[in-house]
Parts: C-alpha cells; structure tokens; sequence
C-alpha cells in the first residue's frame, strides 16, 4: 500500500518589508512514501545539495529538484540488475527510448509524482501533507534554515473531490526548522 503525500513547496514574497498575496507556490504529490521519515529524510538531503551547490532558486526550482532526485533514486532498480528489468547504466540515453523500456511493467522512474495546481489543493486520499519553505534569499548568500509543517495523520480534510481547503484546515504535527523536524520526527534517540 503505498502512502501519499503533497509537499507545498512556498517561497514567502516580501515588498517594502511586509508579507503580501503573491507568494509562489510549487505542489508536488508523491505516490509512495509520504511518510515523515522518507519525507524529512528527503528533504534534508536535498537541503545539504542545494546549499552546498548554492542551486537553490525558489519554490518551483526547489520542487522540480525534489521530484528530479527522487526519480532518480528509483532508476537503480532498473540499472544492472535483472536481466530483464535493466537498463545499461553506462547509457543512460537509453532512457529516453521508449522501445529500451516495453519489458519493464509500470517503471516507478517514471511514475509516482505529480505536478499540482495548488489552487486545486489534494486530491483527498493523502495521509499526510507538507509545507516546506526555503528561504527567499540570493543564492550567493550564506545558506539559511528552511521551515516545514507536518501534517498529523490524515488530519486534514480528505475525500470531498479536491480538498482546496486542506493545507488551511490541516492540524499539524510539526511546524518550525527542518533540521528540528528531522530530530524531532526521524531521527534515533542516542
């Protein structure tokens, strides 16, 4: 059974110094694995990448990169290993030629997220949702601390056809600094 998720991805948008309406928005859904402890895991990594690479650009430069590595991590189930699920890893051209790829059933490379219309909000069979927001600030800065919320289990309005209303009226299990959610939510205690 696979656990879903939507991550909002939300870069604040400041003009003479006050929050306004224009906040840009990037919504991913993620099919498996929604839970906090891949979630978190995931986006901690992808923080250490974006910083240490100064690539962080805004929300949808930051989701698309979300999506991006974590299709990736998938791809190795098909690199050089059954003979009849594999693509060659010295090739990777090869993915991009749909008769290399008839044998395989479903590939999860391929499949298992979306790009989402955050007016539009969930689809309803979600177990959990996210917020994640980078800081607005110039790449070339010093890398700054990200916040995310944690939605609790299904604690948000779910099954009434697009739930629009669920990232407003979603009870959360966590809202501060990512690094705090990843010890607070994944991390073992010593």
């Amino acid at each position: 059974m696979s656990t879903r998720s939507q991550l909002r991805f939300v870069q604040r948008v400041v003009q003479d110094d006050e929050p306004n309406d224009t906040d840009r928005v990037a919504q991913v859904y993620r099919h498996s694995d929604g839970y906090p402890t891949s979630v978190l895991q995931d986006l901690v990594r992808l923080k250490e990448l974006l910083d240490t690479t100064r690539a962080e650009r805004g929300s949808a430069y930051t989701a698309a990169t979300f999506v991006f590595l974590d299709k990736l991590s998938t791809v190795s189930l098909y690199l050089d290993g059954d003979p009849e699920r594999t693509i060659d890893a010295a090739q990777p051209a090869v993915l991009l030629e749909p008769t290399n790829m008839e044998h395989l059933d479903q590939p999860l490379f391929l499949l298992g997220h979306g790009i989402e219309n955050p007016a539009d909000g969930i689809h309803g069979d979600e177990e959990y949702i996210y917020v994640v927001e980078p800081p607005t600030r110039n790449p070339f800065e010093e890398p700054a601390e990200w916040t995310v919320k944690v939605s609790g289990h299904s604690a948000f309005p779910r099954w009434d056809g697009p739930t629009d209303e669920a990232f407003e009226k979603a009870s959360w299990q966590f809202h501060g600094p990512l690094e705090d959610a990843f010890e607070e939510l994944v991390a073992e205690p010593a």
